[in-house]
């Protein structure tokens, strides 16, 4: 299953681990892009719940932004390498 998700996710996984440069990754790498991507997806979906009326200002886009950003973590976070997981974080 996770080989079928890797392929389908492959366009956003190669951003990450395309290049051959050095870096450095700590076990709490993925932790750390996991947690953040649930705190993007809580900005992105509950909000609404607590403020009602952020759909009338413009939350749609805020909506897409971190649902975006929260999406592109959790796979890199789930499916990613270990490089992956460092570029994403900005380790050299």
């Amino acid at each position: 299953m996770k080989k079928l998700l890797k392929k389908l996710f492959s366009p956003i996984l190669n951003v990450f681990e395309k290049n051959n440069d050095e870096f450095i990754y700590r076990p709490l790498n993925r932790k750390i892009v996991l947690f953040v991507s649930i705190v993007f997806a809580l900005l992105a979906f509950a909000s609404p719940v607590f403020m009602p009326q952020l759909i009338e200002m413009g939350f749609w886009f805020v909506m897409v932004v971190f649902g975006s950003l929260s999406f592109v973590g959790l796979v890199v976070g789930l499916l990613g390498s270990d490089k992956a997981v460092a570029k994403l974080l900005g380790s050299k």
